[in-house]
């Protein structure tokens, strides 16, 4: 009898967990709350910018760079520099839904959209089923929590400046639902300050055709435009109110950082329309997302759930998790690597083989690692993890793990025998 591996949320990190699962042998079915898979991927559009370089290499040797692949394929921009930031692949958002979900389709995974999760079905310790918005309850024998941490409306209206029309859609598909929530566990708020819980997300689209034509030219043909603001617009007190904190430098408040990722990604969580048509070529820019990209922007990290280094729940015998439901990661590399672990260990679960945990001697596991320490032991709730950027990436360069040899990587996990380990069959 075959063993089912569901998967809640089809963000990076759920496609990525869907993928390890069915690699390595599980039936697997992904279900989605909104009509698109990727979740806030759609509006990204950014990898292999400061340590995702290192990381992304590093996956790809695991055996489980998949998704790495094909960003690389579709990309439209390489090796591109901005304020902080080196070497970046921009892809293009407009078209890797579709690729994502055509591979994932091809692997047999069974994949449900407009399919919200509201409630879980428990015995004991473990989940036994989840039920659909429609009442159907769908069974199934491992786990796997990826549903973000991003809305519902309420928390954007509490904590942010109300629901800013972004890509996640909460009115049209129905709120996020945290299946630990439902388990009766206690989920982890991020604060942006003392008791200010929550976090901005950290950029917005504007559409590339309301930009001058000189704006259009640069950003197709190098990837990045950079704009002065006016002295009297500058307003450092913004970037205390970023999720990225690998882009809360002063650079992103004296300029705007326009970035060609299909439409024109505005580094910025919001900037009033107003000013931002005062800048000479956006005299007729407009915001493609959020459409509130005026005023506001999606409220995150309110949701996280407790977990051990394997990507298990705590508390929950076969539930595991990945992405910012994982903790306080920011980026879709971040998404894609816990996923992967998440949808690989639901294997050796099924099969009751040990769990993989990741050495710290890649850097993958030494995220996974270090931000359990800092969020569980240290009580900390204000730093955010990625390998792009504030401390982790400090880390990184610190314990000599940054680098862009390829073949250092390679070495690297072959020494620690784990080359290709996401590429294991287990049933």
């Amino acid at each position: 009898m075959s063993k089912k591996v569901i998967v809640v949320g089809g963000g990076w990190a759920g496609c990525a967990a869907a993928i390890s699962a069915r690699k390595a042998g599980a039936e697997v079915e992904l279900y989605e709350r909104t009509d698109l898979l990727l979740g806030l991927g759609n509006v990204g559009g950014i990898m292999r910018n400061n340590g995702r370089y290192t990381a992304s290499e590093e996956l790809i040797a695991l055996g489980g760079g998949d998704l790495i692949k094909i960003c690389d394929e579709i990309s439209t921009h390489r090796n591109i520099d901005f304020p902080g930031h080196k070497h970046a692949t921009l892809y293009d958002v407009n078209n890797i839904e579709a690729e994502v979900k055509k591979y994932i389709l091809s692997l047999g995974i069974k994949v449900f959209t407009k399919s919200r999760i509201v409630d879980i079905e428990m015995e004991n310790k473990k989940i036994t089923g989840v039920y659909l918005a429609d009442g159907t309850l769908v069974k199934g024998d491992v786990f796997i929590e990826t549903t973000g941490s991003t809305g519902p409306m309420g928390n954007c209206y509490k904590y942010g400046n109300g629901c800013s029309m972004c890509v996640l859609r909460c009115p049209a598909y129905g709120p996020r639902v945290s299946l630990t929530t439902c388990a009766g566990l206690e989920d982890i708020k991020g604060e942006r300050a003392d008791e200010v819980y929550g976090a901005f997300s950290g950029s917005c689209k504007l559409a590339k055709e309301s930009l001058s034509k000189d704006i259009q030219d640069e950003l197709n043909s190098t990837g990045v435009v950079v704009l002065p603001v006016p002295k009297e617009d500058i307003n450092f007190d913004k970037l205390k109110a970023k999720v990225c904190q690998q882009y809360a430098l002063k650079e992103f408040a004296e300029n705007v950082i326009l970035l060609d990722t299909g439409h024109a990604k505005l580094m910025s969580s919001y900037y009033p329309l107003d000013k931002l048509r005062k800048i000479k070529g956006l005299e007729n820019a407009k915001y493609v997302d959020p459409y509130a990209g005026d005023k506001g922007n999606s409220i995150r990290y309110l949701s996280s759930a407790r977990r051990s280094s394997d990507m298990r729940v705590i508390g929950i015998e076969n539930l595991f998790c990945a992405g910012e439901k994982a903790g306080l990661f920011v980026g879709h590399t971040e998404a894609i690597c816990t996923g992967t672990l998440a949808g690989h260990n639901a294997v050796r679960l099924l099969a009751e083989k040990p769990m993989l945990i990741l050495p710290k001697e890649t850097v993958i596991g030494d995220i996974i690692s270090f931000s359990n320490y800092r969020i569980l032991k240290k009580g900390d709730r204000t730093s955010r993890f990625t390998f792009a950027g504030s401390i982790y990436f400090d880390r990184m360069k610190k314990l000599g793990m940054y680098t862009l040899d390829i073949e250092e990587i390679k070495d690297r996990v072959e020494k620690l025998e784990l080359t290709n380990v996401f590429e294991e069959k287990i049933l």
